[in-house]
């Protein structure tokens, strides 16, 4: 047999030659012997079944033929290759930096970190949540502002996120917002899209004028796009006699050495981590940060980690204050949870740990010492310099020779920003000698080994408080301790590594190694976000077919991959149908309609834009409610904006109306939102642009691969209909919506994880990843029927991609709440599934097709395991009290303990099968006391006095 006879016949007898085949966990014998579990004798009858005749597309799915790993990879460092790596210091937010090697290693590129789900349970998360909490920590130490969020998705939405806190929270009556005219051009923008749907008028203007007329909040930048810093404390304190809330965006590293917001006077500080170890990666991700004075905690947007104790007294973490969490809310939620970057915030937080106070402080000074050398040399030289109070960054007045300067740089392969008068030069940690001698040269400036702390930062704006004394700040600072820090932490977590994470909605598939080694290339991680279109060109293309592949996947005319998360993906979406009816001169349109079953995130996002929701009803199946449909499309008709649709639907059902669905609201101008969290059961099988949609948001981090990161990155880009592609959002001035992140294409620099993966899958494969992932939840609501109630089944008895457990009888007949069998679950080694919704006291279970089928029959043999357990109290052999359930998870140091005094072994706590005894996961505490935490909130590093 020839080689390329043998490798043909290995495609086509198995598939081994097919990037597919691995990441497609049931193997395809085993395919059929589920699909004959099921009574099926193919896949094409049992898909038959689940999808809506009159939606269910079996045309080829029209994507390039599947590419094998390392032709992917080959294409792709073509593409990386022609993007230019120049050394830029535009700044704005944006700087060189050097990540870490051993967190480099041991977190960016380690699946126990980047695999990991949102911290909600909290025994199984203890790693990732003790890393938020030293962020949080970090970012309240710098800022001076005693509590911090877990980090927020860019500066410029942390911004817009601190305007609208401010109109909640500030006393006065004013409609007005006022923002410092030397804000990042790019926050101004962001803010300016935030404030139009909520009828906030933004004022633009110098800080001197802040106290001329009436103001609910204002913003300042220190230092300021110019680089210049300054004291607002007199303005601050003017505002706030007015009733103002006051916010200054900070810089982390600049905050090592100048006065901080607090000892200013602010009432929140917004900025970016990015520059603690983060790669500029053209725009992101990156984790911004909120920190506000603790009068404020209650009304912090994002996610808050909080210390509690577990039911043994050991300190433990959570996420704090949960209720303000949107799926709780719903349309009265002020924020979107779902806006975090929890991977970057650990990658920044570990930064500070390694290099503690005394390193960070050493950093901020060698970076304005070189500044300040920059700027006396040009002054030597008769330059006009843009300010004299700087930390970073040096404007120098450039004139009719800007161009020409500019050039010269350019020359160098170097970045600077150009004014119209004046290039600005923001230099950073990676500056060496040889760096800082070449922009010298560009200048024929004489090398100058003066500059100090004094000459660029005044006495009086010189930090003089102490900051990151916790002892975790200043224990890690050789290599060896901080890998083993970083290994101690992670392995206290259940991440993808380790086992199944079966949440329904939440997606949580294979993040191949192949799909994230482009991630961490120079030609893509080291571009700055604003350098010249001619060095970006390989970005472009990759940009441009990653649109092209998406609009073909969904049916849609054109797709916008700006938005840096799920939760600004439905904002955008909702701007594009808000600008598009104004354009029609139907400003009134402002009801929006969502099922009862919709994700809290929906009208979240719908109250963000300015809409009213009114609740659509869900019959006993889960179905929207046509009858209800029809009527409160009726009564709001001349008011009818949109409807915002969950598909297949939240009950993990392809309901078999929704073309219908679409018809009414059409037939009354409004326009359909498909939200497309659960995309993963559709592609290559029906087109949301196709039976009805006008828009769609899509989850890269959960269909096409993204990995979730304890909580973000992800990218949430939309695709809309023809009519709707001129209300996209963008930077550009000519944009109808204007942006919704900081950049042009949001966290761009993780784009090719989800190109690489559609190029390997192929449109073929893509359809088959989307069988599989139906068959596996399929074949987990078969095993587990006969021992709970799967709630919700479509008209052949079959669920889509994921199916709901209904376990509330078991409150009645066992003492026995959803919550403890989550927590058993643990003990299983396993993540649990979605708790409580979309019906509470119930258990989502969506298995992904990544998942093989000895992992499905491990996790279907723990649920019926707990059963058992469950019957045992049931039947009175288990106290209803003391039991593995009600006392679980079981961690070690529980189980040693001499005087064991349950009901039930110890043997029966930690090894209920006798599989875990080869592989035991072991939970780190017991479970946690939330109650106890929301009353005794600590933000912050916790000793044990704090929690005693």
């Amino acid at each position: 047999m020839t080689k390329d006879k043998k490798n043909k016949s290995l495609d086509s007898a198995s598939g081994h030659g097919l990037f597919s085949s691995r990441h497609i966990g049931l193997e395809v014998n085993h395919q059929k012997l589920v699909l004959q579990t099921l009574g099926y004798s193919d896949m094409s009858s049992f898909i038959k079944d689940i999808i809506p005749e009159d939606i269910l597309d079996n045309s080829k799915l029209e994507l390039d033929n599947a590419l094998s790993e390392e032709e992917a990879l080959e294409r792709l460092k073509v593409m990386a290759s022609k993007n230019k790596i120049f050394r830029s210091f535009i700044g704005q937010g944006y700087y060189n930096t050097f990540t870490p090697k051993v967190i480099l290693r041991n977190v960016f590129e380690n699946p126990g970190w980047y695999t990991s789900y949102t911290p909600y349970q909290s025994e199984i998360s203890q790693g990732r949540l003790e890393a938020l909490i030293n962020f949080q920590t970090m970012v309240s130490d710098l800022t001076g502002l005693e509590i911090s969020n877990a980090s927020l998705l860019d500066e410029a939405t942390a911004a817009a996120e601190a305007m609208t806190l401010a109109r909640r929270v500030s006393k006065s009556q004013s409609d007005k917002f006022f923002v410092d005219e030397k804000c990042f051009q790019q926050t101004i923008n962001v803010i300016k899209t935030r404030a139009k749907p909520l009828n906030i008028n933004v004022v633009i203007d110098s800080p001197d004028k802040c106290i001329d007329e009436e103001y609910f909040g204002a913003i300042f930048q220190n230092p300021n796009t110019e680089g210049h810093i300054r004291d607002f404390s007199n303005e601050i304190k003017a505002l706030k006699n007015n009733g103002s809330i006051t916010i200054i965006a900070s810089d982390l590293l600049a905050l090592c050495l100048i006065k901080t917001p607090n000892e200013m006077g602010a009432d929140i500080s917004v900025g970016s981590s990015q520059r603690f170890g983060v790669p500029m990666g053209f725009g992101g991700p990156h984790a911004a940060f909120m920190s506000v004075k603790k009068e404020l905690k209650r009304f912090l947007p994002g996610r808050l980690v909080g210390a509690s104790v577990d039911r043994h007294g050991k300190v433990a973490y959570r996420l704090a204050l949960q209720t303000r969490e949107q799926h709780i809310r719903r349309e009265k939620a002020t924020s979107n949870i779902c806006t975090a970057q929890a991977l970057l915030a650990i990658i920044a937080g570990f930064y500070a740990v390694y290099h503690g106070p005394k390193g960070l402080r050493l950093i901020a000074e060698e970076v304005n010492r070189k500044a300040s050398r920059l700027s006396s040399a040009l002054k030597n030289k008769g330059f006009k310099i843009g300010s004299n109070e700087f930390f970073d960054t040096v404007v120098v007045k450039t004139g009719d020779k800007t161009k020409e300067y500019f050039k010269k740089a350019l020359d160098k392969e170097i970045n600077l920003k150009k004014n119209q008068e004046s290039l600005s030069i923001s230099l950073d940690e990676t500056v060496t000698e040889k760096v800082l001698n070449d922009i010298f040269s560009i200048f024929s400036l004489e090398k100058n080994d003066e500059g100090d702390l004094s000459s660029s930062i005044s006495q009086d704006l010189i930090r003089k408080t102490e900051y990151m004394q916790h002892p975790v700040f200043n224990t890690y600072h050789s290599e060896t301790e901080m890998m083993r820090y970083i290994k101690r932490l992670y392995e206290k977590d259940i991440a993808l590594d380790r086992a199944m994470i079966p949440l329904g909605s939440c997606t949580m598939k294979l993040n191949a190694t192949s799909e994230m080694l482009p991630v961490s290339w120079p030609e893509f991680s080291s571009i700055h976000p604003f350098a010249p279109e001619n060095q970006v060109t390989g970005y472009k293309e990759l940009i441009e077919e990653l649109e092209n592949q998406l609009e073909t996947i969904t049916g849609y005319n054109k797709i916008s991959l700006q938005p840096n998360a799920g939760s600004q993906g439905e904002y955008a979406g909702l701007l594009a149908i808000d600008a598009f009816h104004k354009r029609n001169g139907d400003k009134h349109r402002n009801i929006c309609l969502i099922p009862m079953s919709a994700h809290g995130t929906n009208p979240a996002s719908a109250q963000m834009v300015g809409m009213e929701v009114v609740p659509v009803k869900c019959d006993r199946d889960g179905n929207i409610d046509l009858e209800d449909l029809s009527t409160k499309a009726k009564e709001n008709s001349e008011n009818l904006s949109s409807i915002m649709i969950t598909y297949p639907s939240t009950h993990g059902v392809f309901e078999s109306k929704i073309k219908e669905v679409c018809k009414i609201v059409h037939s009354h101008q409004g326009q359909v939102y498909i939200d497309g969290a659960n995309l993963n059961a559709m592609i290559g099988l029906c087109y949301p642009g196709k039976f009805g949609g006008d828009v769609s948001h899509l989850n890269l981090h959960k269909t096409f691969c993204i990995p979730h990161g304890g909580g973000g990155p992800g990218v949430g880009p939309i695709g809309v209909s023809k009519h709707l592609k001129d209300f996209l959002p963008g930077n550009d001035s000519e944009s109808l919506v204007g942006p919704v992140s900081a950049t042009e294409w949001g966290s761009a620099s993780i784009l090719p994880i989800s190109w690489m993966y559609i190029k390997m899958m192929g449109g073929i494969g893509l359809r088959k990843a989307t069988e599989a992932a139906i068959l596996s939840a399929n074949y987990i609501a078969f095993r587990l029927k006969n021992h709970y109630e799967i709630l919700y089944k479509g008209d052949k008895g079959l669920v889509a991609h994921e199916c709901i457990v209904d376990v509330r009888g078991l409150k009645e007949s066992a003492g026995i709440e959803v919550e403890d069998i989550a927590k058993r679950l643990i003990d299983y080694g396993f993540h649990a599934p979605t708790m409580s919704w979309p019906v509470a006291g119930t258990l989502m279970i969506e298995p992904t097709e990544s998942e093989s089928k000895l992992e499905l029959d491990r996790f279907c043999d723990a649920m019926i395991e707990i059963r058992k357990e469950i019957k045992r109290i049931e039947r009175g052999t288990l106290d209803k009290k003391d039991n593995m359930l009600k006392n679980a998870p079981h961690c070690a140091e529980h189980l040693t303990e001499n005087n064991w005094k349950h009901g039930y072994s110890r043997e029966e706590a930690a090894f209920p099968l006798n599989s875990l005894r080869e592989n035991k996961y072991w939970c780190p505490v017991g479970r946690i006391d939330n109650v106890y935490g929301d009353r005794n909130l600590v933000c912050s590093c916790p000793s044990m006095e704090e929690l005693n």
